[in-house]
């Protein structure tokens, strides 16, 4: 369907009433048919200063909302060659190449002439999917590396086109509580609705889940058959059939798994939330619905999963249908890191009665969060960055500064003053001061020690590297509102 307007869809309209309701009424109005003039236009643009935006996927978006259960038989010809345009001027200019070696440049010198051809051949059937090159980066805070896959150039244009189609598919269909990779939804999204969740509302435990190589356990075949759930064109499950089966590239060995989605692939956010959607949301939604006896809230951000409960039982009685509900489907919780905590507003003051110390802390998304208490004494949800996290930063800017080590002073200030601007643009929120000074001291000495290793002779004082860095280096402030206000700005009742 949705092959353009009148095409599938008949022109009949809503009959307008009679001006009259007399007896008898008055002559019906004429329903208007569609317009045949501005059909050919793929898109147009709404006002000078904002985008284009497609009137076909824009009719795909109402459908999707409107029919919840219907499937989509005709998708593929969203992909144009505008769209494929927009995709590749969205690619990072200086990523690595894939398997075929094509930097960004190299491929804009004949752009017109390459996305035609790409145009072509996946329109015809021709396209064909290459293998993803894989390379090892260092995990944060951890002494082992994580798997990262590198696709092809033309694989992450034609990725981040079909991304866009099927976008305006599951955008009506994702639930709220879900947080990760999607247009519009940031990760501090995600921190103020978990934030917001623990201080408005009764919750008194937390369950902090951890599934185990969630990107590598991914069964195929299931995901396959939750996407034709909604997607009824057969070319664009082709399509994605054909990234599932490139197959790795790994030191000049091709291998390829029935498990698993390309990490690193521009489309594998995606089809992991269309997993997590029919595996975890729906049925998480379900449960709360029916099971629960209390207040049940949740958070995902992509693989990351917090849920909050009222009553202990209802935690653990969840807690034992989750790992049911994932062994069905190739999952599993990581034993050690998944865990059941008392936390919330009472927690501090029922582990005092029961001889208890304080309540534990959990973490989400780069922060961990703490049962504090406020200046007035009342509980207070505090944030603090991740100790691991920001060791991690900071071992990885002592390596680069020793790189930079004979730069000249305003070069190696002017590039550490992006590093932090970057560092607190994300790590600023409130009750999170401490450790953003922490962070800016830690550089700052850093740096002392680097030009200090320039020559034998240098005495580089506290003194006089503070006033460099108070010229260089931005001084720690709170750049983040209190979550309840800009959870209340963005949901408002």
């Amino acid at each position: 369907m949705m092959n353009g307007l009148e095409k599938s869809d008949s022109a009949i309209v809503a009959v307008k009433p009679a001006n009259k309701t007399g007896k008898p009424a008055a002559e019906w109005a004429e329903p208007r048919a569609g317009t045949k003039g501005n059909t050919g236009q793929p898109r147009t643009r709404r006002t000078q200063s904002r985008g284009s935006v497609s009137q076909g996927l824009d009719r795909v978006r109402n459908a999707a909302r409107q029919r919840k259960k219907e499937k989509f038989t005709a998708l593929l010809h969203h992909v144009t060659v505008d769209l494929l345009r927009e995709s590749f001027l969205a690619l990072k200019r200086r990523a690595a190449p894939g398997v075929d070696g094509v930097t960004w440049e190299d491929y804009e010198a004949g752009l017109e002439g390459n996305l035609q051809d790409l145009h072509a051949r996946v329109h015809r059937g021709g396209y064909r999917a290459q293998p993803v090159r894989r390379r090892f980066i260092p995990k944060p805070g951890s002494d082992k590396q994580r798997p990262l896959g590198i696709a092809a150039l033309e694989d992450k244009i034609v990725q981040r086109a079909l991304v866009a189609v099927l976008n305006a598919i599951y955008e009506e269909d994702f639930l709220g509580f879900s947080y990760g990779f999607r247009p519009g939804r940031s990760q501090h999204d995600a921190l103020d609705a978990l934030s917001v969740a623990i201080s408005g509302t009764p919750v008194n435990w937390i369950l902090d889940a951890d599934i185990r190589s969630f990107f590598d356990s991914v069964s195929q075949e299931w995901l396959v058959r939750f996407l034709e759930h909604r997607i009824g064109d057969e070319r664009v499950i082709r399509l994605v059939r054909k990234w599932l089966k490139a197959g790795v590239l790994e030191e000049g060995t091709w291998s390829v798994s029935e498990t698993g989605t390309p990490q690193g692939a521009v489309v594998s956010p995606l089809l992991a939330n269309v997993y997590l959607h029919y595996v975890f949301d729906l049925w998480a939604k379900q449960w709360r619905r029916r099971e629960a006896t209390g207040n049940v809230v949740v958070v995902r951000y992509a693989d990351d999963i917090v849920v909050g409960f009222e009553h202990e039982a209802d935690a653990r009685c969840f807690w034992d249908a989750m790992r049911t509900r994932f062994e069905q489907f190739g999952l599993e919780l990581h034993g050690e890191k998944t865990r059941l905590l008392e936390f919330g507003r009472y927690a501090a003051a029922r582990r005092q009665r029961r001889g208890l110390g304080k309540p534990e802390t959990f973490t989400f998304l780069g922060f961990t969060f703490i049962c504090g208490k406020s200046r007035r004494g009342g509980f207070q949800l505090q944030r603090k960055t991740r100790g691991d996290r920001m060791r991690a930063k900071l071992q990885e800017i002592k390596v680069r500064l020793r790189e930079r080590m004979h730069d000249t002073i305003p070069e190696q200030g002017r590039w550490l003053k992006a590093v932090v601007t970057g560092f607190f643009a994300y790590h600023a929120v409130p009750t999170n001061f401490r450790a953003l000074g922490a962070f800016r001291y830690h550089v700052t000495d850093l740096w002392r020690r680097t030009l200090r290793r320039r020559s034998q002779k240098d005495r580089m004082t506290w003194e006089r590297i503070t006033k460099i860095a108070a010229a260089w280096l931005p001084s720690p402030r709170i750049l983040h509102p209190w979550p309840n206000e800009r959870f209340a700005v963005k949901h408002p009742r």
